[in-house]
C-alpha cells in the first residue's frame, strides 16, 4: 500500500478547527469562567477500513485515502430488518463479528496542558495509537466510557494522527460475551469521541476512580420544611512537578441561573499528587425538589483556581429528591408513594444498530413522556449519556445496569470486566438524579453478592435491585434493595416484601394488578420499542420482511395503537381514542378515555353509552378501557364522546376507510434540531390516508422516499430493503441522516397512484466546541443577609447582624458590597428608633423578626444605601412585631419587665417606596410564628453612578415602624 499520505479536505478542517483554536475562541455567557479547559467533539472526518484485523493500518505515512469517509456515531455496518437473513444464533457467533478501523488528523495548540481522547462507548475491544505509537487497550466492554492520556504521544503545534481499532470479534472475558443474550452486539465507533486539553492542575474524569471527578450528594432532603443538604466531593490532580495551592470554587446554580450558594476551599495538592475536596452547604430558602412531574434541576459549577487564575471547571447538574422503598407503601419518591410505570429500553435503531444520534436518544425519552411514564430500564447494559440527561431534564427514573443476560462465564478476567464495566457505569452516571436504581444482579440469575456490593460500595445512596426470574432466580430481595423479577405470567411471592416487575407484559390487561395493590412497586414493561435479536421462538425469527421482536412500538418508534391507552391511564389531560377502524365486519369497539362514561354515534346517531370495563383483569385501573359489543356495523362516521363532571365532553371519530388516496409525511422533528453534523437522523412517517384523511392501516404497496438538499436516506443504496419502504399501520417509516451542509432539506415521500408530500426542514451548524455549546450564564450576585437588633440580641444563624443602640443613628458597613454602607435613620429630625434585643420568637428565621428596631416618626425612617456600584438590585425586609415568649425557665423574664418597646403602638400597614416605586406590606405580631410566615416585602431599584439610595418605610397613623432585617442582593 503507498505510503505517501495526500493532502486532504478534512486535514485543512482539522487544521482550521484545532490548530487556531484558543482560549480566546471560547465566546462563553456571561459569568461562566474561563479556563485552560477545552473539549472539542471529533464526530466528524474520520477514514474508515472494514476488516484486516491484523494489519499496521496505525502507521502514520498511510495512505488512507481510498477509505470511506464517515461520522460518528457510526456502524460497522448496516443493517436490513431482517437481520441480513443471517441464520446466527444468541451467541452471535458471525454477526457483526468483525474489527473497523478509523483515521483522522489532529492539531493541538502549543502550551503545557495535557492532552486525552475521550471515548463514550466503542464495540468491543478498543485499541489506540498516536503518530504510530500504541497508547493504550480498552478492553472492559463496548458499553462504558474510557479515556487515554495522549500527552507523551502528541507533537504539540503540528498534525498528529490517530487511529482506533474497533475489534468486536466475540470474546471469552468481556461481558456481555461469551453469551448468549437476547440482543444483538453492534459494532462500531458508535458512541461520541471528544480531544480534551486540561491544565496540568485539574479535575478527572469521573470514572478514574471511586472518587474521582466530581461527586454530588444530598445527604438530607427535607420535603416538609423545604430544606436540603449538598456535598460537593472534587478529586483535584496536580500533574505538574511542583506544590500548587489550589482553590475549588463550587457555586449552586438555580435555573435562573443565579448562584443561590458558593463554597470555597483552599488547599496544598503535592507535586504529582491528587487531593480530595470535600465541601457541604444547605439550601433553606425557595428550595424546588427534582420529581417526575416538575424535574426541577440546579447546575453544580466547580471550578478551580491555582495563584489568582482559574485553571479548570467542570459542570453537573443536580436535582434535589428523596426515595426510598418503603415495606408498606411501596416506592416512595419525596415523600409521595408512587407507582413506578415504564419500559425497558434497548438503545438501538433500525439499520444503524447502536450507532445512535443524541437526538434519537433524547426522542426516546421525550416520548416516554408523552405517555406519562415515569421509569426506564437500561436492558440489559449501561447507555448513553445522552440518555440520562434526557431523563434528568424531563423527569424519568432511571433503573440502569451492566452488561450481562443470563449466562456468566467462570473465568475470574470476566469478573473483573464485568465488575469494572459496573463501577464505570456507576461513577459515570453517579450525578444524575433521574438515577434511583443499580442493578443489582444478572438478568433471569437474581442478585449477585459481588454485583449488589460493588454497587453500594461505588454508591450507597441508590437501591439496587435483584433482577430474578421465577424459572432461575430466588424470588426474594436477597442482598439487594429491591424484589425485581420478569412478571410474565404465574409467579412466587409471599408479599413478605415489595414486589417490583423489571420486566412484564404491556397495555390495560397487564397493568390493573400493580395499580391495585400498594405492594406491587410498579412495572417496567417488556418492551418498549421492537428490537434486533437472534431468538429463535420468537414469532418474528423466520420473517422475511421484518425480524425485530416486541415492542410496544415499532424499531421505529412508531407507537402500536394498543400504546395509546397509557395516555388516558397516566395523563391528567382529558384524552379519548377509537382503537379500532370502522369498516365492513367491526361489531365491536374499544375507547381508551379517561371520561367517567363514553358514548357511540354513527352519522350523527347515537348508538350506544357505556361505563369502564369491569372485567377482573382491569380491577385496579384508574381507566379501564369502555368495551361496545354488538355494534352493527354501518358505513359512514363513528363518533366518541368522553363525558366529565361539571358537562365538559371531549370528542373523536373515525371514517370508514376507503380507496388509498395520499401519503401525509411527517417530519419528527418536535423538541429537536436538525443539526449538520454528518451524523444526525430524523425519522421520517408516511402516512397512507384516503380522501378523507382516514389512514389506510392494510396499504400493501410501499412508498419511496427521496431528499433534496445535503441529506439522504439511509439505507438508500445498500441493498438493506430500506427504502421504498413497507407500510405497518398504514405507516412508511425512514431514517433521514444529515449532512455537513447548512440550509433547506426537502424530504419527499410517494407511491404509486397515490398524491404524494414533501416537507421541509432546516439543517442548522454543528458546534463542536463542547464547553461552548453547554455553557449558560453563571451570575454570581453579591448578596447580604442583616439581622437587625439592639446588642443582647441572638442572631440568626448564617447571617450578618447589626447592632444598635437606642436613638443612634447607627451605621452598617456592608461586608459582601465592597464599600457600601448602610445608615437607619428617621425621616424628620425628632423621630426616634428604638433598638430591641432577643425575644425568642419560634419560627423559621425566628431570630430575625423576633427583634429588631422599632422607629417613630409621622414621616416614616429611612434605610439610606451609600456606595452601592451601579447596577440592579432587589431588597426583601422583614416587618413583624414581637411578642413576649417568655415563660418560667426564661432568663430574661427580669428584662421584660424595664423594656416596655413591645407595648408602643405600630403601624399595622406599611408602604415601602423607593423613588417612584412603592410597595405595601402587612405587618405580622406574635410569638408563635412556626406556621406563618412573617411580613415581608421586596422591591427593587436601580443605582446610577452610585447614587445613593433611600428606602423609605412609612405608615399612615404616626405609629412605630417596625424593621427586624433585610436582604440585599444584586440581579440581573
Amino acid at each position: 500500500m503507498n505510503q505517501t499520505k495526500p493532502q486532504r479536505i478534512h486535514f485543512l478542517v482539522v487544521t482550521f478547527l484545532l490548530g487556531f483554536y484558543g482560549l480566546w475562541a471560547q465566546e462563553l455567557p456571561f459569568g461562566y469562567p474561563v479556563t485552560e479547559r477545552t473539549k472539542t467533539n471529533l464526530n466528524q472526518g474520520w477514514k474508515f477500513h472494514l476488516g484486516n484485523p491484523e494489519a499496521d493500518f496505525y502507521q502514520p505515512k498511510l495512505d488512507d485515502s481510498n477509505w470511506t469517509s464517515v461520522n460518528v456515531p457510526h456502524t460497522l455496518e448496516l443493517t436490513s430488518l431482517t437481520l441480513d437473513g443471517l441464520k446466527d444464533d444468541k451467541v452471535q457467533l458471525e454477526f457483526h463479528r468483525k474489527v473497523g478501523w478509523y483515521r483522522r488528523d489532529i492539531k493541538v495548540p502549543q502550551n503545557q496542558n495535557r492532552v486525552f481522547l475521550e471515548f463514550e462507548g466503542v464495540h468491543q475491544v478498543t485499541n489506540v495509537w498516536v503518530n504510530g505509537q500504541h497508547v493504550g487497550q480498552h478492553a472492559t466492554g463496548g458499553y462504558t466510557p474510557f479515556h487515554f492520556d495522549i500527552t507523551d504521544f502528541v507533537q504539540k503545534g503540528v498534525v498528529n494522527q490517530v487511529t482506533i481499532k474497533a475489534d468486536n470479534r466475540r470474546s471469552s472475558v468481556t461481558p456481555p460475551d461469551p453469551g448468549p443474550f437476547d440482543y444483538v452486539k453492534f459494532s462500531g465507533l458508535y458512541r461520541d469521541v471528544y480531544l480534551v486539553e486540561k491544565a496540568p492542575v485539574h479535575i478527572g474524569f469521573n470514572w478514574e476512580g471511586k472518587r474521582a471527578g466530581v461527586t454530588l450528594t444530598t445527604p438530607t432532603v427535607d420535603v416538609v420544611n423545604k430544606n436540603a443538604t449538598v456535598q460537593a466531593v472534587t478529586e483535584v490532580k496536580n500533574t505538574s512537578n511542583a506544590k500548587v495551592e489550589a482553590t475549588v470554587v463550587t457555586r449552586i446554580i438555580d435555573a435562573g441561573d443565579v448562584v443561590v450558594a458558593k463554597m470555597l476551599q483552599t488547599e496544598a495538592v503535592q507535586a504529582n499528587g491528587k487531593l480530595l475536596f470535600d465541601q457541604i452547604t444547605s439550601l433553606e430558602d425557595d428550595v424546588h425538589f427534582w420529581d417526575v412531574d416538575s424535574p426541577y434541576l440546579y447546575r453544580v459549577n466547580t471550578e478551580v483556581i491555582v495563584n489568582g487564575k482559574s485553571v479548570d471547571v467542570v459542570e453537573n447538574k443536580l436535582g434535589i429528591r428523596s426515595f426510598e422503598l418503603d415495606p408498606e407503601k411501596g416506592f416512595i419518591l419525596n415523600g409521595k408513594p408512587i407507582k413506578l410505570i415504564g419500559f425497558n429500553r434497548h438503545q438501538q435503531y433500525p439499520y444503524i444498530g447502536d450507532a445512535v444520534p443524541n437526538a434519537l436518544h433524547y426522542k426516546d425519552m421525550l416520548q416516554f413522556k408523552e405517555f406519562g411514564f415515569n421509569i426506564m430500564r437500561t436492558a440489559h447494559y449501561p447507555q448513553d449519556d445522552a440518555i440520562l440527561e434526557a431523563c434528568d431534564e424531563l423527569g424519568i427514573l432511571v433503573y440502569e445496569e451492566a452488561p450481562s443476560w443470563i449466562s456468566i462465564s467462570n473465568e475470574p478476567e470476566w469478573w473483573d470486566n464485568f465488575e469494572m464495566a459496573e463501577r464505570t457505569m456507576i461513577r459515570n452516571h453517579k450525578n444524575h438524579p433521574s438515577v434511583v436504581i443499580w442493578g443489582g444482579g444478572i438478568n433471569h440469575r437474581g442478585y449477585v453478592p459481588r454485583v449488589h456490593n460493588v454497587a453500594k460500595q461505588e454508591d450507597p445512596t441508590r437501591l439496587t435491585a435483584s433482577q430474578g426470574a421465577r424459572w432461575t432466580g430466588w424470588q426474594a430481595s436477597g442482598l439487594t434493595d429491591i424484589n425485581a423479577n420478569m412478571l410474565y405470567g404465574p409467579f412466587i411471592w409471599d408479599k413478605s416484601e415489595p414486589m417490583f416487575a423489571m420486566e412484564g407484559r404491556w397495555g390495560a390487561e397487564a397493568l390493573g394488578m400493580y395499580q391495585k395493590d400498594v405492594l406491587m412497586t410498579g412495572i417496567i414493561s417488556w418492551t418498549a420499542h421492537a428490537y434486533y435479536t437472534f431468538h429463535p421462538t420468537h414469532a418474528r425469527a423466520n420473517d422475511p420482511v421484518d425480524r425485530t421482536r416486541s415492542g410496544a412500538e415499532t424499531i421505529f418508534r412508531y407507537p402500536r395503537p394498543k400504546m395509546q391507552w397509557y395516555k388516558a391511564e397516566l395523563l391528567e389531560e382529558p384524552f379519548i381514542y377509537i382503537l379500532e377502524d370502522w369498516k365492513t365486519g367491526q361489531d365491536s369497539i374499544t375507547v381508551y378515555s379517561n371520561a367517567p362514561k363514553v358514548s357511540l354515534s354513527v352519522n350523527g346517531k347515537q348508538i350506544a353509552v357505556q361505563q369502564p370495563a369491569k372485567d377482573s383483569v382491569f380491577q385496579g385501573l384508574h381507566h379501564a378501557p369502555f368495551i361496545f359489543k354488538n355494534i352493527a356495523f354501518k358505513e359512514g362516521e363513528l363518533v366518541a364522546k368522553g363525558e366529565y363532571a361539571g358537562g365538559k365532553t371531549i370528542t373523536t371519530s373515525k371514517e370508514t376507510p376507503r380507496k388509498a388516496y395520499a401519503i401525509q409525511l411527517k417530519l419528527d422533528i418536535e423538541g429537536r434540531e436538525f443539526v449538520a453534523d454528518g451524523s444526525d437522523i430524523l425519522v421520517a412517517y408516511a402516512t397512507v390516508v384516503d380522501k378523507n384523511g382516514t389512514v389506510i392501516q392494510d396499504f400493501k404497496e410501499k412508498v419511496k422516499f427521496t431528499v433534496q438538499g445535503d441529506a439522504s436516506v439511509i439505507g438508500d443504496k445498500a441493498n438493506i430493503n430500506a427504502n421504498p419502504m413497507f407500510t405497518e399501520y398504514g405507516v412508511a417509516p425512514a431514517l433521514i441522516k444529515a449532512g455537513t451542509t447548512v440550509g433547506s432539506i426537502k424530504v419527499n415521500a410517494a407511491a404509486k397512484g397515490l398524491k404524494s408530500d414533501t416537507q421541509t426542514v432546516q439543517l442548522v451548524a454543528i458546534q463542536t466546541n463542547e464547553i461552548v455549546k453547554n455553557a449558560q450564564p453563571i451570575y454570581d450576585f453579591a448578596k447580604e443577609r442583616v439581622d437587625i437588633g439592639a446588642t443582647d440580641q441572638l442572631v440568626q444563624f448564617g447571617w450578618d447582624f447589626w447592632l444598635g443602640k437606642d436613638n443612634e443613628n447607627t451605621l452598617y458597613k456592608l461586608k459582601n458590597f465592597g464599600d457600601a454602607q448602610v445608615s437607619l435613620v428617621t425621616k424628620s429630625a425628632d423621630g426616634i428608633v428604638r433598638w430591641l434585643g432577643e425575644m425568642n420568637v419560634i419560627g423559621k428565621y425566628g431570630y430575625v423578626y423576633g427583634d429588631g428596631t422599632l422607629g417613630i416618626d409621622e414621616k416614616g425612617i429611612l434605610l439610606k444605601f451609600k456606595g452601592l456600584k451601579k447596577g440592579k438590585y432587589r431588597l426583601k425586609t422583614y416587618h413583624h412585631a414581637p411578642k413576649s415568649n417568655s415563660d418560667e425557665m426564661d432568663p430574661n423574664k427580669e428584662k421584660l419587665k424595664k423594656i416596655r418597646i413591645l407595648d408602643i403602638p405600630y403601624e399595622k400597614v406599611i408602604s415601602v417606596s423607593v423613588g417612584d416605586t412603592f410597595r405595601q406590606v402587612t405587618v405580622t405580631e406574635g410569638k408563635n410564628m412556626q406556621f406563618d410566615a412573617p411580613g415581608q416585602n421586596v422591591i427593587e431599584f436601580d443605582v446610577a453612578d452610585e447614587a445613593p439610595v433611600e428606602v423609605l418605610f412609612k405608615g399612615v397613623n404616626g405609629k412605630g415602624i417596625w424593621l427586624n432585617g433585610f436582604v440585599l442582593q444584586e440581579r440581573k
